[in-house]
């Protein structure tokens, strides 16, 4: 085998290794297992026709070479999206830093204590900018979480309007198009009445329970909204904002004009543009709308030894928790680029945002006096950052984008003619003389370059923020990058990622994401362009693009992908309502009925209802496997009004079910769709694939299967492939044609997060169709390697017919609460000291962890991972028999702080030894939970979500 191979880096055990582990499990060759636990009947018969894979030194050329394809011009447009300054000890600690982007969400939190501290930091700045009582952690982009505000308005009407049938909200005509189409979408199957106005044509009437408004408004003017808040308010209807949070350093915050719920971007916080994404979206709202609040929140709470911890709070609202009951769908949300814009706040502080918020506003009001010197007409009035120029008669458009063009500078350009400039932190004195250099050739002038740079402000002092903010410590302290690094590092050391040890977690895959694969995303000509510059610009990434669309469709087998949906739970609702639409243009639009089997992840049943169908359950057996029988009454009880049958596959359960075509023929001959969960494509990439089971449209998390990081809780890529029949109905987008003329956008970009797909690209190309399917059969071993070592002490609760998981397995643990009172809560604790991340807690069987070791993972670690369960298992047998007290014991006090491990008193029968250092290897490589187990009730009843002072800190003493 060549030393080179991606594959032999990517893929963890070695041959030797590999034989050990399929000896162990009793099987003679690797076809083997695969033949004992793949059905034959949905088995490919054909490698797929991927070329072969590339080493990394060649794909490092060829990707340099599509980036080359890229063009990176000084980028006017805005519409939300701004060029932005990324400072160095972020982008080199934190974007490039495997320890903070393969970190998971910070479900565990005393393992995560570092990334939930930034990412407090970040809903803290968030509230201080808005005026706001409390902010989630991120969501995915500006124009969904307009859509979240709709139908968070939508959900906080009174009974009485509810009642009464109130379904409208009145939606400025100056917002971002791209926020209102995707307001369309996500209204129309919900039966919210959008109506789009003109703000002083709004009527309050009775059947309206909403507002929304953007702040500066989409031609940049800046408007006061106080009265039509205070009218709105007057008739109960609440009022969501749109806002630059980079303006309200300067402009009157939306809270201190009494909106309801500020959201927007923050991406102007040091995120590249990144030809449209992943940006981190912020959501505030008010304190007493907390519990209706999408996406998830970051709160305070304290561990059992009464010290401070932080944890995600409130999360019975979350998907998993509410099911078809859920208000949201959200699940991975942007917690690696909010890490980078609350660090951004961290790194400026209050005096340097206002800095950069008045130097550009100050730009633009140069820039608004001298072109109109030369004999143009400034529209906007009040602006921060946008000027709207009407052109004199004798200059034609054609002439100011020829000549922008020419000296590599793209413009806004109005429909009517005008011609926008958005001034960002990257414009310099330079920039401005070539800004105005087009505008003077244009007229036939000449213009003197100007000797002084741009002072002055010119916003009426009546839209002018007079209150401090961002006054919290962690905003004033650190200066220096010497400090900020050591800050980052500090909170590094307290989170565990795949930089420290494997993190087994079932259904999210956590593979290795590979160095190679990320350079990209460093690179100006990937993260630096709009996304919506001419195409010409970006040839580059549309021939990556158009290859990775090629190569998901001959993976999953299907005819044609969109890479605009931006997470998972995005992609399920995205493929829902392309279904939807389906059955409308075949004149079937009563069918609304989607069966889905009890054991899905509870973002199937939110997505659901979400576009608009009703959700019925389908049953599971005593074996784990979907019940035939019950699908097949449920199917034909619904036959005339069947939309579509949400499976995931292999099952949630971890088993290849063997019934799945039978399944999916039964559907179909009911005149439904299927569509196929892809959480769990690990385990089929090469041995079987969607369209062969039957699916009619599947999405895939590229954040799992196909190697982009999580980052802490987000970024997530969720495209849908789907059948033929289908591609007509796949999303368009109001601004860029990106390829598709089907449903509304269903995310801000066009195509979705863009700079990330570089990674998938690579992944792909590096593996080829031969190490791909290794991949999945050396994620299969591992898992089953796992449960053979297992299976006698906890027992492993499903199983395929010939007694085989998949690429992941379920740990029984119910019988422990019986028999020592230990709870698979506790396992996980105890998981901490031995330095492991917890598999998944209590999903999809409560009681039990499912693991998932994914293909990465080497013998030696595997071997680490299981010596440590096992002993676990031992600890609890001490209970059992008496020898460790019920409540005293290692398990009931994990994990193990420093401090109380070399504390002077020590009040347990075990040993220090026994807490911190069970097994001998652990001493090589140690870490040390930086609290003890938090109290989630505590800060469930006191709830604290923003950094605070050392006064409101007293209840920790």
């Amino acid at each position: 085998m060549p030393h080179d191979r991606f594959v032999t880096r990517h893929i963890g055990p070695g041959e030797s290794e590999t034989k050990a582990m399929l000896d162990f499990i009793g099987v003679s060759s690797m076809e083997e297992l695969i033949e004992q636990t793949v059905p034959e009947n949905i088995r490919l018969k054909d490698p797929m026709k991927l070329k072969e894979g590339l080493t990394e030194r060649k794909y490092f050329r060829q990707i340099l070479n599509l980036a080359g394809k890229n063009k990176v011009f000084n980028t006017y447009i805005g519409m939300g999206y701004y060029d932005t300054i990324t400072p160095a000890v972020i982008l080199r600690n934190v974007l490039e830093n495997p320890a903070w982007y393969t970190s998971y969400t910070p479900y565990q939190a005393e393992i995560s204590q570092g990334r939930l501290e930034a990412l407090l930091n970040f809903q803290t700045m968030v509230c201080e900018l808005t005026a706001m009582e409390i902010a989630n952690a991120s969501l995915l982009d500006e124009a969904t979480a307009a859509a979240e505000a709709m139908i968070m308005m939508m959900n906080l009407r009174s009974r009485k309007m509810v009642k009464s049938g109130v379904n409208a909200i009145l939606v400025d005509e100056k917002i971002w198009r791209q926020t209102h189409d995707v307001l369309i979408t996500r209204a129309e199957p919900l039966g919210i009445e959008l109506r789009v106005q003109q703000k002083n044509s709004f009527e309050f009437t009775d059947d309206v329970f909403g507002v929304l408004i953007q702040y500066p408004n989409s031609d940049g003017e800046i408007i006061d909204y106080s009265d039509l808040v205070e009218k709105a308010h007057e008739k109960n209807i609440k009022v969501a904002v749109a806002a630059d949070l980079l303006s309200l350093a300067i402009l009157t915050p939306p809270g201190e004009w009494d909106a309801d719920i500020v959201f927007g971007n923050t991406q102007r916080f040091g995120v590249p543009m990144g030809y449209g994404g992943p940006h981190a979206a912020f959501f505030a709202a008010r304190e007493s709308f907390k519990r209706n609040m999408p996406g998830r929140i970051i709160g305070i709470t304290k561990d059992i030894h009464g010290n401070r911890a932080l944890r995600m709070a409130l999360q019975t609202r979350e998907q998993h928790i509410k099911r078809e009951k859920a208000t949201s769908n959200i699940c991975t949300a942007q917690a690696l680029l909010a890490i980078m814009a609350g660090f951004f706040g961290v790194y400026h502080g209050p005096e340097g945002i206002k800095m950069i918020a008045k130097r550009i506003h100050n730009i633009a009001a140069f820039l608004s006096v001298e072109i109109e010197k030369l004999g143009y007409t400034q529209l906007n009035k009040n602006y921060f950052d946008t000027i709207r120029f009407a052109l004199p008669k004798y200059v034609m458009r054609e002439d100011i984008e020829w000549l922008s063009q020419e000296l590599e500078m793209n413009f806004r350009y109005f429909e009517n003619g005008d011609v926008g400039i958005s001034i960002d932190e990257t414009t310099n004195r330079e920039d401005i003389s070539w800004i105005i250099e087009v505008f003077a050739k244009a007229a036939n002038k000449r213009w003197q370059v100007a000797k002084e740079y741009p002072e002055g402000f010119s916003i009426d002092k009546k839209y002018t923020r007079t209150s401090e903010f961002m006054k919290q410590e962690v905003f004033n302290k650190f200066r220096s990058e010497t400090e900020m690094v050591r800050y980052i590092k500090r909170l590094e050391l307290k989170d565990i990622s795949l930089t420290h040890s494997m993190i087994s977690l079932g259904s999210c895959t956590m593979k290795l994401n590979a160095a190679t694969e990320m350079f990209p995303l460093s690179w100006i000509e990937f993260n630096g362009l709009h996304p919506f510059i001419p195409k010409n610009q970006a040839r580059g990434y549309h021939e990556m693009m158009e290859e990775l669309r090629r190569d998901l469709s001959v993976i999953t087998g299907m005819a044609d992908v969109s890479l605009m949906p931006n997470s998972g739970a995005a992609g399920e609702y995205t493929g829902l309502m392309v279904i939807q639409e389906y059955h409308k243009s075949r004149g079937e639009e009563q069918r609304d009925v989607v069966l889905i089997p009890s054991s899905a992840h509870g973002t199937n049943p939110a997505s659901a209802v979400m576009a608009g169908t009703k959700v019925v359950v389908v049953a599971c057996d005593e074996k784990g496997n979907i019940n035939i029988d019950d699908l097949r009454q449920k199917a034909e009880e619904h036959k005339n009004n069947l939309s579509a049958f949400m499976v995931t596959y292999p099952s949630t359960h971890g088993v290849f079910e063997s019934s799945i075509i039978e399944m999916c023929e039964l559907i179909h001959k009911h005149g439904g769709q299927v569509y196929m969960d892809g959480a769990n494509m690990n385990a089929q990439v090469g041995l079987t694939n969607p369209r062969l089971i039957g699916a009619d449209v599947c999405h895939l998390n590229l954040h799992k299967t196909f190697a982009i990081p999580h980052g802490g809780g987000g970024p997530g890529v969720g495209p849908i492939a789907v059948a033929s029949h289908l591609i007509e109905f796949l999303p368009s987008h109001p601004i860029m044609n990106n390829g598709h003329v089907g449903i509304n956008a269903v995310s801000a970009a066009p195509w979705g997060s863009a700079s990330v797909l570089p990674i998938t690209y690579g992944y792909i190309k590096m593996m080829g169709a031969e190490g791909l399917t290794e991949a999945t059969k050396m994620a299969i071993l591992n898992a089953n390697y796992i449960a053979t070592a297992l299976k006698d002490n906890y027992g492993i609760l499903y199983t395929g017919e010939n007694g085989r998981v998949a690429h992941e397995l379920i740990l029984e643990c119910r019988h422990l609460k019986a028999s020592a009172g230990i709870t698979e809560s506790d396992i996980a604790k105890r998981l901490m000291d031995y330095g492991f991340h917890a598999p998944t807690l209590s999903f999809p069987v409560h009681g039990t962890l499912m693991i998932e070791p994914t293909e990465s993972e080497s013998k030696e670690e595997i071997d680490r991972f299981i010596g440590a369960l096992n002993l676990i298992f031992e600890e609890i047998k001490e209970i059992e028999t008496g020898k460790a007290d019920k409540e005293n014991n290692v398990l009931k006090n994990a994990p193990h702080t420093a401090e109380k491990v070399s504390a002077d008193e020590w009040q347990h029968d075990y040993t220090r030894t026994k807490a911190a250092y069970p097994l001998n290897w652990i001493r090589e490589n140690k870490y040390w939970v930086p609290v003890g187990r938090v109290d989630n009730a505590w800060g469930d009843r006191n709830l604290i979500c923003n950094c605070g002072t050392p006064e409101e800190y007293e209840a920790f003493k």
